[in-house]
């Protein structure tokens, strides 16, 4: 696990990284005209972050146009970086709105000092007591959740007898293990494959967040083992096998907007009300479903959270140029 001084210093770094990207995002801070008039919803546009992967893109513009269907100024910024870069611009109000995770959020903004857990309710109850001490408002956790997922070709399954994590204890010192760049760093990756599960893996390859070039490493064989997303759909196109995580080292990572308390205070209580409703209608299934269509049939993020806006009644038909 990173240590506190190291964390401290490395999201320093990302934030002066971000603030370059981010210039000029925002308008002026100030307040404005009492929530609900027409000049308040023009007064201070809401930026939208995203991980750079393609789920937190798709997400993004699923609650960023929600908004917008209710009259709020929206931009969305997909693909900003990882967790050390984006959860800081949001504290720091560089951007003002970003989905997160619940569990590694609460892990990563509480600097390691607090674990999730597999528990919903536990998890989603000490995070948004985190933010509100970090001036920001944790909306509903959706239903959907997306875990990590330790995977394996099911070849390797096979030749090594693997169901769980555990069964992996025994040959990883003969396995190259496949993830983010961050992975060496992150709780729920590799520290804590090692702490949990005693796994030491023969090489680890930093390739990106659950994303096509961690697929790809894995199907080649590059790697034998990788950090895939529980909702990615192509695990069960490709036929790979998702070992059990029987000792719970994953905690509940379902989706939660968290939005600057600046903001909510300056639009009043119909914005979080505006991102609760999102939250209320996205399922596991939903989530599944609308990420095979980005990432298997490379739908746009946007126009699929369009559609799925729409059939959920949560979208206007004018739609505002980005």
């Amino acid at each position: 696990m990173i240590t506190r001084t190291k964390h401290v210093l490395y999201r320093t770094a990302m934030l002066t990284v971000v603030t370059a990207v981010c210039a000029g995002c925002m308008p002026g801070t100030s307040r404005g005209p009492p929530s609900g008039s027409h000049s308040a919803r023009h007064a201070a546009v809401i930026t939208v972050g995203a991980f750079d992967f393609p789920e937190s893109v798709l997400l993004a513009h699923i609650y960023g146009d929600a908004l917008k269907a209710e009259g709020f100024p929206v931009r969305v910024l997909p693909g900003l970086g990882s967790r050390e870069l984006v959860d800081p611009a949001l504290m720091s109000g560089l951007i003002q709105l970003v989905p997160e995770y619940a569990g590694s959020a609460l892990q990563f903004n509480s600097l390691g000092r607090q674990s999730a857990t597999s528990d919903v309710m536990a998890t989603s109850k000490a995070l948004t007591e985190l933010m509100a001490d970090q001036g920001v408002v944790a909306g509903l956790p959706a239903a959907a959740q997306n875990t990590n997922a330790i995977v394996v070709r099911a070849a390797t399954a096979a030749r090594y007898g693997l169901r769980s994590i555990a069964d992996l204890a025994q040959v990883a010192p003969q396995l190259a293990f496949g993830g983010p760049p961050e992975c060496p760093g992150r709780a729920y990756c590799l520290p804590g494959l090692k702490q949990a599960y005693g796994l030491r893996f023969k090489a680890f390859i930093p390739l990106d967040a659950g994303g096509p070039l961690t697929l790809q490493a894995l199907t080649d064989g590059i790697v034998d083992v990788a950090l895939l997303f529980s909702t990615n759909p192509s695990i069960p196109a490709r036929h790979l096998v998702v070992l059990a995580d029987d000792r719970r080292l994953q905690p509940a990572e379902n989706i939660t907007p968290l939005v600057s308390r600046t903001v909510v205070m300056h639009y009043g209580p119909g914005l979080v009300a505006a991102l609760n409703a999102v939250s209320a209608r996205l399922g596991p299934a939903a989530l599944r479903a609308l990420d095979a269509r980005v990432e298997i049939h490379g739908q746009d993020p946007r126009q699929v959270a369009d559609s799925w806006l729409r059939a959920q009644g949560l979208s206007s038909r004018e739609r505002v140029d980005r």
